[in-house]
């Protein structure tokens, strides 16, 4: 049975990343990207669907683990009865190739390791053509199947059964180095790489990057670790941003709200984009709107909310039969059919991202703003339709107030593009646009009833998602009416102090009700506190929050307070950008007078 998910920590290469337990098991791997078929699957699934174990054979032997500074590199301290040994297990950077290294080095006395390694391509629908490489010992494993192949040099591995296993000894002093190499199957092997290089190299890449933003205050060593992930979500090349690193992780355990995450919405990335900006990191705006040009090309009206990492259209969901799910939470979902959904908001955190790339003086290119132009211009037609959503329901289509409010941001920033960064546009039509937007939501999106902005036109019912109407300035985080809201959703989602994104028992979204609070919607209502004075409450709630990272400071999409557990994709974008927010506003000190 896979490990819980907070069991799990993250190590990347900005291509792509695998999830290694506190059992030294490395449970999820795609390679060569994230949304490349799993090799190892355990996660969804037991060691039979695919995994990597090193860990010492004694059954007592403890671990602790941590980052290596600010990187990606993870180290798992075992101590045993008989000595201690450090695992440095990490993907490369700078080498352009497909690698992880897991290097055991002797800390004292004498300690046992065993290695089991189950080879399982196609999301374990495939087992390998094993043989040994040729030529002197020590000679690597090779696996093939299909296109894919690896090689794994280091201590010798036989077989036994459907797996390779090795048992070797390590002490004090002595550094034994594993490691793993993809590539295609019609090419010759890689030639092996120089760990100590690549511990170096790749440690320096992490340490620069990080170096690049001053965080002080408070959570400053969070908010560091969420801006690092949030990098290695993001594809070296491409520049897509994918929501998280896994499918099918259940929102709701033994339930079917288990998705595919591992593509790039335009509303997550954007969102993302926002943060990184915010801390300094501005060349991820070209290579993010690059991406765009690329994977928007041609009829604004075929535009997708989401995409695959190159910018693929083609998401097809399908449910797999090889993979049996996390702990029994079935179907195992690859795609996601919501590709094809019309969600009206996304193209509002796009333009409002883009915006503040524009206040940051980052110039646009020859071609940039033609895009927005163009997905401006889409929305200028369809924008009073009925969508399905930020939460992308799969119930009926409905006019929901947090996409009119997006829709109003679209038309707001690309206004202000024209008026005050002298670009061309029709002004006067979206200042137009912005205002009809701005009455639909007030008309019809608010109740006087309850004093509170609705989740769709025509209900009392609401969302956690109004929480960013301030994020994008449709009103001031203390507006009356904004007050009334946040009171109306205190009453109706809060549960055991946090929220939920809506009520599932309402049977919006045509699926069956149940989910955990939502990560992200806690942090934007710590941001809400914040903003409107309350910032007792903000800091009392975020440092719950804090609480609910493992132990590397991961957090998933949701979390589980009566298991004390995190639940869904992990780790997943939206819970550590708007994470990073929250921190932000906290440390702002532009607080309203407290209430």
């Amino acid at each position: 049975m896979s490990l819980p998910i907070e069991d799990y920590a993250l190590i990347s290469d900005c291509y792509t990343g695998a999830l290694v337990g506190r059992d030294g098991s490395i449970d999820w791997l795609c390679l060569p990207r994230y949304d490349s078929a799993s090799m190892f699957g355990a996660i969804l699934g037991t060691e039979e669907q695919g995994r990597w174990l090193l860990a010492p054979t004694h059954a007592r032997a403890e671990s602790t683990r941590r980052y290596d500074g600010d990187s990606m590199i993870l180290i798992t301290n075992w101590v045993t009865p008989d000595g201690e040994v450090e695992v440095v297990d990490l993907m490369p950077q700078g080498d352009h190739r497909a690698d992880v290294i897991r290097r055991v080095r002797g800390i004292r006395g004498r300690v046992e390791m065993h290695e089991e390694l189950r080879i399982r391509f196609g999301y374990a629908d495939a087992l390998p053509w094993v043989r040994k490489e040729k030529g002197d010992a020590p000679r690597g494993l090779l696996a093939v199947s299909g296109p894919d192949a690896i090689i794994v040099r280091g201590p010798e591995l036989k077989a036994d059964g459907r797996k390779h296993v090795a048992d070797f000894t390590v002490e004090e002093g002595e550094t034994v180095d594993i490691r793993l190499t993809w590539f295609a199957s019609h090419k010759e092997p890689p030639p092996p790489l120089s760990v100590d290089d690549a511990i170096t190299t790749t440690r320096q890449w992490w340490s620069d990057w990080a170096a690049r933003t001053h965080q002080s205050g408070d959570y400053s060593e969070q908010v560091i670790r969420s801006l690092v992930l949030l990098r290695a979500l993001t594809h070296n090349e491409t520049g897509g941003i994918v929501a998280a690193a896994t499918t099918s992780l259940p929102e709701s355990f033994g339930g079917p709200r288990n998705w595919d995450y591992r593509y790039v919405w335009l509303r997550d990335a954007s969102l993302t984009i926002s943060v990184l900006l915010s801390h300094g990191y501005h060349d991820v705006v070209n290579h993010w709107r690059q991406w765009m040009l690329r994977a928007v090309a041609g009829d604004p009206h075929d535009v997708q909310i989401m995409y695959g990492l190159s910018g693929e259209r083609d998401l097809l969901e399908r449910e797999l039969t090889s993979l049996p799910g996390y702990q029994g939470s079935s179907p195992v979902r690859v795609g996601n059919a919501a590709a094809k959904q019309f969600q009206a908001d996304v193209i509002g955190e796009t333009m409002v991202a883009l915006h503040e790339a524009r206040r940051a003086g980052i110039k646009e290119t020859e071609f940039s703003w033609s895009l927005q132009r163009a997905l401006v211009g889409f929305l200028e037609t369809e924008w009073e339709k009925p969508d399905q959503g930020i939460w992308e329901i799969r119930g009926e289509p409905r006019h929901f107030t947090h996409s009119r409010v997006m829709v109003w941001a679209a038309f707001d920033r690309a206004a202000r593009a024209v008026r005050e960064y002298g670009l061309k546009g029709p002004v006067e039509k979206w200042e137009e646009l912005r205002e009809k937007a701005r009455q639909s939501v007030e008309e019809k999106g608010f109740s006087t009833k309850r004093n509170s902005y609705t989740q769709y036109f025509g209900t009392t019912q609401v969302d956690a998602s109004l929480l960013q109407l301030p994020q994008v300035g449709y009103c001031a985080p203390d507006d009356p009416r904004m007050l009334g809201t946040v009171a109306a959703i205190e009453e109706d989602l809060i549960r055991d102090g946090l929220p939920l994104r809506y009520l599932t028992e309402k049977n919006i979204d045509g699926l069956p009700p149940g989910e955990h609070p939502f990560l992200a919607c806690a942090f934007w209502l710590v941001e809400q506190y914040a903003g409107s004075g309350r910032v007792a409450d903000a800091r009392a709630l975020m440092d719950r929050l804090m609480s609910f990272a493992n132990d590397v400071g991961m957090f998933s999409e949701e979390y589980d307070v009566e298991g004390k557990r995190q639940v869904g994709n992990t780790p997943q974008a939206l819970s550590h950008l708007a994470m990073v927010r929250a921190a932000d506003a906290i440390n702002s000190g532009n607080h309203n007078r407290p209430r």
